[in-house]
């Protein structure tokens, strides 16, 4: 347990504190148990230190009464920097997944002297801008329309997030349907209070840079599923051509996060973007 912003925030690390940093962000709603051991240690094994936290609301964070968040996104991506303070860290590789992605791409902005590289994954450019990207696929919006959840009741829950990450899946790759049914068991009895984690979706956006995408000076890899029912394949190429000198990893047949399949691919990636001297340009 750290204190960061005047909160308490719950975080791990794995490998040695002299190793080059890197700061794993997860999406909204999710907690640091979605950054897997297995690809935790896979990056440790190639000499980083890496941590993960669990954000406000989830897991064994600080938790607040759920539809009241009193912070703003602003605020979950300043505790990033404060996870990075309380371990003494000046600057770190930042890899983010979904809204962690634009979390990471808003640190590189705001916080740029804290950011050494970024790894976006499954995500979409952040800052506000006409680009005519596809929304989420039909069958997305369907879901997270009609579906139903009693949050009080934790067989419904893991029920609900099981079949959500069935369908952030994609659809054209086998589902491991009882590997995600202990994930998400253990996630849903780890959090102070599970139904808590739907306030990120609810809090203000804050006062959030505004500067071009254009502006992140720092190597960015951009790792994007072609079957992303969130953020379909258009999105993590505009974020490629946006940032100057970014690189795009496409990962067939994946569909939206850190996917068990894509573990090895993807570990390697990061390894590969920051080892020291290599600035990916």
């Amino acid at each position: 347990m750290i204190e960061a912003n005047g909160v308490e925030l719950c975080t791990e690390s794995f490998g040695r504190p002299a190793d080059p940093p890197i700061l794993l962000i997860m999406g909204a709603g999710a907690s640091m148990l979605w950054w897997e051991e297995g690809f935790c240690r896979l990056l440790a094994e190639g000499e980083r230190f890496v941590i993960r936290y669990d954000h406000r609301d989830t897991g064994r964070s600080v938790t607040y009464e759920p539809g009241r968040p009193p912070y703003t996104g602003a605020d979950l991506v300043a505790d990033a920097v404060g996870v990075l303070d309380a371990y003494g860290i000046p600057a770190a590789h930042v890899v983010g997944v979904s809204a962690g992605g634009a979390f990471a791409q808003l640190l590189a902005l705001g916080y740029a002297d804290r950011v050494l590289s970024l790894v976006l994954i499954s995500t979409s450019p952040a800052t506000p801008g006409d680009r005519g990207l596809p929304p989420a696929t039909e069958r997305y919006q369907r879901f997270v329309t009609t579906a139903t959840v009693n949050w009080s009741d934790k067989r419904s829950a893991i029920e609900y997030l099981v079949d959500y990450a069935r369908m952030l899946g994609g659809g054209v790759r086998r589902f491991d349907e009882a590997a995600m049914q202990e994930l998400v068991r253990r996630d849903v009895e780890r959090a102070h209070n599970i139904a808590a984690s739907e306030n990120h979706g609810l809090a203000a956006e804050g006062e959030m840079p505004r500067e071009p995408l254009s502006s992140i000076a720092v190597s960015t890899l951009v790792i994007h599923g072609t079957e992303d029912p969130m953020f379909p394949l258009e999105h993590g190429k505009a974020l490629a051509r946006e940032i100057s000198g970014a690189r795009l990893l496409t990962l067939e047949g994946a569909g939206h996060g850190v996917e068990r399949a894509d573990r090895e691919t993807i570990a390697h990636a990061i390894l590969a973007h920051t080892a020291p001297g290599d600035r990916g340009r």
